[in-house]
């Protein structure tokens, strides 16, 4: 172990493995033996054996009776493999089918096969799913960032595939520290203000809103609610503003919500990060003797089956066939050396609100109790 608590052994399997993707070490080449690793690092050959084994076992490197191990041949990239990666953060997510959808529909007209990963929003299984992908011949990829409001910590991963010329395009988010690279994105700042604007115009004093904390929709939609509350001249109030995470989404939003009725501090109108939410609010709501819209007016964000059912849910639209198609357009742009200036895919698709059942104009219910 060093003085982090880290074994020795895994250290050097991350030493060897990055000196692998970075180009350091090349396919087919040999690498020091045992001993000279033993020697060069002061561990032993059991530890260094350890550490070889591991990479053994995840393809980086092939061992040879009396001859030695070497870098693996299957980290030589082949071009014209037709095979597209595209990596989401969830498979079972509502917007996933049709983002696939139209992926698929652009690349197979192309004559492209896809090779699909998810992460579970897991920066750590993001990391995985890059390094598998780097030992498997692909032309490009397509991927939606793992808590893409945090700072990225496989930005490594990432230059590996630069250096392979393998051209990636990111979905729905981005790394602040990649902003240069192809990207296809809602502007999600312009769906929370419309949003929190609607609610506005419908008389509503009281807003809260619920977003999502570690992934750059959940901040740029907080940023346009917050930026409505300007233009109309309400007062921002952090304490009528919910922030949750990954982890907690199922909790947290129902939780807080239930600890503002139990204060008093009930908003009449909520702008959600998305329907799911809506959805699950406007359910806890019902149950703590509150109605919708009368009580309190809901709205979500996506336009997905969840704002559909019933008298349905005020909504942002989220053409997500369309973004899938436009992602899978760009790559092709792209593997055809087509540069960022001569593109014709928009980075940024606008938004629409969508008017449903979840809202009221409390204007006027006003006048309505005015006149009784």
């Amino acid at each position: 172990m060093d003085e982090n608590g880290v074994s020795k052994y895994y250290l050097l399997m991350e030493q060897i493995k990055g000196e692998i993707l970075s180009g350091q070490i090349q396919p087919g080449e040999k690498l020091p033996s045992e001993n000279q690793y033993a020697e060069l690092y002061s561990m032993s050959r059991h530890t260094v054996r350890k550490a070889l084994a591991i990479l053994e076992q995840q393809g980086y490197v092939e061992a040879y009776h009396g001859k030695g191990t070497y870098c693996s041949e299957q980290m030589r990239h082949r071009k014209n493999s037709r095979n597209i990666a595209v990596v989401t953060t969830y498979i079972s997510d509502y917007i996933f089918p049709r983002l696939i959808q139209g992926m698929d529909r652009v690349l197979a007209e192309n004559g492209y096969s896809i090779i699909l990963k998810n992460t579970g929003n897991s920066r750590q299984r993001e990391a995985r799913c890059l390094e598998e992908l780097l030992k498997k011949d692909i032309d490009g990829l397509i991927i939606e960032p793992s808590k893409s409001e945090l700072s990225c910590k496989h930005a490594s991963l990432y230059q590996a595939l630069d250096r392979y010329e393998i051209p990636y395009v990111f979905i729905q988010g981005i790394y602040a520290e990649m902003q240069d690279k192809p990207h296809i994105l809602m502007d999600d700042a312009r769906g929370g203000y419309l949003a929190a604007s609607y609610l506005l115009k419908l008389g509503h004093k009281r807003i809260a809103g619920f977003f999502k904390a570690d992934d750059m929709q959940g901040v740029q939609r907080h940023k346009g609610y917050v930026e409505a509350l300007q233009e109309a001249g309400v007062p921002y109030d952090p304490d009528n503003v919910v922030w949750y995470h990954t982890e907690d989404r199922k909790l947290k939003p129902v939780i807080m919500l239930r600890l503002m009725e139990k204060r008093g501090r009930l908003p009449d109108g909520i702008v959600c990060y998305n329907d799911q939410i809506a959805s699950m609010l406007m359910e806890e709501l019902e149950r703590l003797g509150r109605k919708v819209p009368d009580d309190v007016s809901v709205t979500g964000f996506d336009d997905s089956p969840f704002a559909q059912r019933g008298a349905g849910i005020t909504t942002i639209t989220h053409p997500q066939e369309k973004l899938g198609e436009m992602a899978a357009e760009l790559l092709l742009e792209k593997l055809n050396g087509v540069s960022a200036e001569k593109s014709r895919i928009p980075e940024m698709i606008q938004p629409e609100l969508i008017v449903r059942g979840s809202c009221m104009d409390r204007r006027v219910r006003k006048k309505q109790t005015a006149a009784v």
